[in-house]
């Protein structure tokens, strides 16, 4: 299996089956050169947001048994790796490997693998599904590589409320680690996977991994009425020229909904421009935001995709006991 790393969701890299799983930022309290097997019973298994974790009943260095905390990926990226919801259950007697804490007496790891019975869990041995080109921006999509949105953007002309922000930025801010989930444009540069589809000739609906609710993009001539203001707004869109434009207002306050650690108000515009590249394999997406509260003009920045196998999105419940254990655990820059 592929070395599975901590990081915090909001930091985790885009995510490719079969392709190494990257860590931008590693927890300040592993020590690399501690890395250990070990054995013991599984005492809970949380397939849950912001990351997956097990708690394993297993002997420390000096033989006592203690109650092991592994911290894993988000639960898109655990699938990406051929684990599910059902991979343990408590009882299960496994094996791991993975960076002990640097505090010899804190029962706490990484994982680099996990076996059960004597097979090691996982998708190795499985073929890799096609990766097929998109004609028309459907499909399913990743971010792409060297991309880093873990900190608010440099360079942006902001208003005061907007700098004081970015000023006070801490990464435990993040609204993910109190179960929230921001809405567009920071929704469309997180290092999940969106699904693109076609509801009727008239409706393009966007999806998202561990995403609560899916973006409507009407296209038809006359679009039905906004509905009540929400971190998604609503979004027209037309196509140009072999671009897909979408046009959104009516959005509800949200926090960092613009970039990290920028918030946004309800006087939020977004133009997107998604363009098709690598013979379809690539959407690079040109994002207009306007917002007169946080902005002090109207900011444009750039994002890209690339296109990955097809699959269904995983969709998961979000627990404060798997954000605290990334918090307690701590990060390095």
């Amino acid at each position: 299996m592929n070395a599975l790393r901590l990081l915090p969701l909001a930091i985790a890299t885009a995510l490719l089956a079969g392709a190494p799983v990257l860590a931008h930022h590693s927890h300040a309290t592993l020590d690399p050169d501690d890395v250990r097997v070990l054995r013991g019973v599984v005492k809970k298994y949380s397939w849950s947001m912001p990351h997956v974790f097990l708690k394993v009943e297993a002997p420390n260095l000096q033989g006592q048994l203690v109650e092991y905390s592994i911290e894993m990926l988000h639960p898109a990226a655990m699938a990406e790796q051929g684990w599910s919801r059902d991979s343990f259950k408590p009882g299960d007697a496994i094996t791991w490997e993975g960076e002990h804490d640097k505090n010899k007496a804190r029962a706490y790891s990484s994982l680099n693998w996990a076996e059960k019975d004597g097979v090691r869990v996982g998708n190795e041995g499985e073929a890799e599904k096609p990766i097929l080109p998109s004609t028309d921006f459907t499909g399913l999509w990743n971010r792409a590589p060297n991309q880093p949105t873990y900190y608010p953007p440099k360079g942006w002309k902001l208003t005061a409320k907007g700098q004081a922000l970015v000023d006070g930025f801490r990464e435990d801010q993040n609204p993910v680690l109190s179960c929230g989930d921001p809405g567009v444009p920071k929704s469309m540069t997180l290092p999940y996977a969106h699904q693109v589809t076609r509801r009727d000739a008239n409706t393009l609906v966007i999806g998202r991994d561990l995403m609560d609710g899916e973006r409507l993009i009407h296209l038809g001539a006359t679009p039905p009425p906004p509905g009540a203001p929400s971190k998604f707004g609503y979004s027209t869109g037309r196509y140009e020229n072999g671009e897909l434009i979408i046009e959104t207002r009516n959005f509800s306050a949200d926090r960092w909904g613009t970039h990290t650690g920028i918030d946004s108000s309800e006087q939020k515009q977004v133009v997107e421009r998604l363009r098709l590249t690598d013979g379809g394999l690539g959407v690079e997406l040109t994002i207009t935001v306007t917002d007169p509260e946080y902005l002090a003009e109207p900011t444009t920045f750039t994002h890209r995709w690339n296109k990955v196998a097809d699959r269904d999105l995983v969709q998961t419940a979000c627990t404060a006991e798997s954000a605290q254990l990334w918090i307690e655990a701590g990060y390095q820059q």
